[in-house]
């Protein structure tokens, strides 16, 4: 019988996010993979995002589903170069399936790539696809408690980003809870809330990303 260790094809995918990184800078390409659960409001996030955007940048996006293609689809009706991975099963996406999905996107035509990640907050934390930064999307409908519940998809994000914050009025979470707990395990980490559908917090969350891509 053979074994294969989980850490052998971890550092597998590491050496292929490396190179995914390497070729996403060569080419001027900031990555910024986006993180959350199902329903958390990314695809509505990145819908807001490209329309306060304007014509400040260029981006695409690839966006990673177990099936289906509906939230490429929004993001393709937006104009927007998008490349849809469907993982067929698996929780997450990994450096290789984004390997394969950089090679259909023109890298020169875009300076600024968001990876939309397979709604999950546990699998997705252990798997460096090549971006520049990890944003954790959080709605004010899932409960103030994730941070402490799911500490390690926190802990390895740059930014943290609460979503539906249109509706505070109508749950009990407590967006200094989840912003204090999410300091404790990233202090250097950015907090963001926004209203995707109001758009409200929008024009922060969109200077913060042009500098970042102006570093480039």
């Amino acid at each position: 019988m053979r074994i294969v260790a989980a850490k052998k094809l971890l550092k597998a995918n590491d050496l292929l996010a490396a190179e995914n990184r390497a070729k996403l800078a060569a080419a001027g390409v900031a990555c910024v993979n986006v993180l959350g659960s199902p329903g958390a409001g990314k695809t509505t996030l990145l819908e807001a995002l490209f329309a306060a955007f304007g014509p400040r940048t260029r981006p695409a996006v690839i966006e990673g589903d177990i099936a289906g293609a509906l939230d490429a689809e929004r993001i393709e009706r937006l104009g927007v170069p998008v490349v849809q991975i469907n993982t067929d099963g698996a929780c997450h996406l990994d450096a290789g399936m984004v390997a394969a999905a950089l090679g259909d996107l023109d890298l020169q035509a875009i300076d600024l790539l968001f990876i939309e990640n397979v709604g999950n907050l546990v699998c997705t934390a252990g798997f460096d696809l090549g971006e520049q930064l990890r944003i954790v999307v959080l709605s004010t409908v899932e409960g103030d408690d994730k941070a402490v519940k799911y500490p390690a998809i926190f802990q390895g994000s740059d930014a943290l980003v609460i979503t539906k914050c249109d509706l505070l009025g109508h749950t009990n979470f407590d967006p200094a809870r989840v912003a204090a707990d999410f300091r404790r395990l990233a202090p250097d980490g950015r907090v963001f809330q926004v209203g995707a559908t109001t758009g409200d917090g929008i024009p922060a969350m969109v200077e913060w990303l042009l500098a970042i891509r102006e570093d480039r």
